[in-house]
């Protein structure tokens, strides 16, 4: 590794030994402080979603407020259900809202489909996806954000050192071009340990053949989550989606991969019911 990778190394570690306590604290507590922290990261990470296409303007302001909600709304969700029945009307409230205020105030009218699509997105991506963490700690408890921060960070940090260290063949150049197929076999190893380990010491209601398909799935999601973030980032023509976290860039380059494998354990948990 060269300087600028230990660099990069120190300041990723110094970042997650100051985030990483808090979220798993607030995960511990649960209740409206474990939502409340995910609808915070979901406004911050529509807003640099949007923000890689530019300056925000009224729209993309509403699709980071509505981003921000659709976790809270998972909240107060029946248990086994990911969003309470009035989300359909808040969301079609919302899109009544935002087509008007594009209606009302648009530089180019050739942007605005897609304008609307990318704020539609955030709300799908950086608000859909993190309301099934809220829900996983709703209905399995603290164990099951345990297991989606062991399988998703495990997954990371042994891809990162794989990589480093054994990384030859490139897995998608055209749109990451670090990543290589040794980085993706030591992530998958990564993914499976933390399943099982988690599973032996918080869930040991979860069986040994869950725990694998857990963990296997994470292998594959985490990495189609972070290349799908990288996607958009080339697409808007950006390194990172901001400068927020030294060593990661912003809070969506952080998760990218969570918010793949969240919806998924959050699946096999439930069809288990598992607690």
């Amino acid at each position: 590794m060269d300087a600028k990778g230990r660099r990069n190394l120190v300041q990723r570690v110094a970042s997650a030994l100051v985030l990483l306590p808090a979220a798993a604290w607030l995960a511990w507590l649960g209740g409206w402080s474990f939502a409340l922290l995910v609808a915070v990261a979901a406004g911050v990470c529509a807003a640099e979603l949007l923000g890689m296409w530019g300056p925000l303007a009224g729209a993309e302001r509403l699709g980071v407020a509505v981003a921000a909600l659709v976790p809270l709304l998972a909240s107060v969700a029946r248990p086994g259900e990911l969003l309470p029945p009035g989300a359909g009307p808040v969301l079609a409230v919302a899109t009544v809202a935002l087509l008007s205020l594009l209606l009302l105030r648009h530089a180019d009218m050739a942007a605005v489909p897609a304008r609307a699509g990318r704020i539609a997105l955030a709300w799908l991506y950086v608000g859909l996806l993190p309301a099934s963490v809220v829900a996983l700690r709703r209905d399995v408890g603290a164990a099951g954000v345990a297991m989606l921060f062991a399988v998703t960070f495990a997954n990371d940090t042994a891809a990162y050192f794989a990589g480093h260290l054994l990384g030859r063949h490139r897995l998608y150049p055209s749109v990451s071009p670090n990543k290589t197929w040794e980085g993706f076999a030591g992530g998958a190893a990564g993914s499976v340990a933390g399943a099982l380990a988690v599973r032996a010491w918080l869930l040991p209601g979860l069986g040994l053949g869950a725990a694998l398909v857990i963990g296997v799935g994470g292998a594959f999601l985490g990495p189609l989550g972070d290349l799908s973030e990288s996607l958009l980032k080339r697409a808007a023509g950006v390194k990172d989606s901001s400068r927020l976290i030294p060593g990661h860039g912003g809070l969506l380059d952080r998760i990218d991969a969570l918010l793949f494998v969240a919806p998924w354990i959050y699946v096999v948990v439930i069809a288990l019911a598992v607690r």
